[in-house]
């Protein structure tokens, strides 16, 4: 079934195109929520008479996505998780994450935009992130993740750090008795 789009749908298009789509997504999706309009003749001259009003905004999202991406590039954002010893978040870190932690820095950036690389990131390190701006503009955002230590993990592994010093010094004294022992057995079989 052909639409014609009132707004800007992503992935499928933007205001004014011509798209093909099935009836149920036009019916159910795109018709109740004036994303779009069946594609009739009358609807298309209302679209004509609209298109310079249309290719105007469209500039205007351009310009503004240009400007957005010069600002973007090269930012790098740090975000704290609670992680394991191996590196492994206890969480995940999703595109509405990395939305909230732009937003901190005053871009206003949809999470849908955001290309996390398998929709998450669950270990620390350092990542580069695409951000789609307006049609094949995009910017490269550094996100660098890092270890939350917590409390609790910092006694656990004081803890861990005096267990294997007491294994350690129980592995030496049962070495030096083992040695004492075989001493005094090579000891006894000279004296025979």
């Amino acid at each position: 079934m052909k639409v014609i789009l009132n707004k800007d749908v992503n992935p499928l298009g933007e205001e004014g195109d011509v798209k093909d789509v099935a009836k149920g997504y036009a019916r159910n999706y795109l018709f109740p929520r004036g994303l779009a309009v069946p594609y009739t003749e009358r609807n298309l001259k209302i679209f004509e008479a609209r298109r310079v009003e249309i290719e105007a905004r469209k500039a205007e999202k351009r310009k503004d996505a240009a400007s957005l991406k010069e600002r973007l590039e090269g930012t790098e954002i740090t975000i704290t998780m609670p992680a394991g010893a191996n590196g492994k978040l206890y969480g995940a870190v999703t595109n509405q994450t990395i939305a909230d932690e732009l937003m901190k820095q005053g871009f206003q950036v949809e999470r849908k935009r955001i290309e996390v690389p398998g929709n998450h990131i669950k270990s620390v390190g350092k990542f580069k992130i695409h951000v789609r701006l307006y049609e094949n503009t995009t910017a490269e955002v550094t996100v660098v993740i890092q270890a939350q230590v917590t409390k609790t993990e910092e006694k656990h592994d004081s803890h861990k750090g005096h267990q294997r010093s007491n294994r350690s010094a129980h592995k030496e004294e049962v070495n030096t008795e083992a040695t004492a022992s075989e001493s005094t057995s090579e000891a006894q079989k000279s004296a025979e």
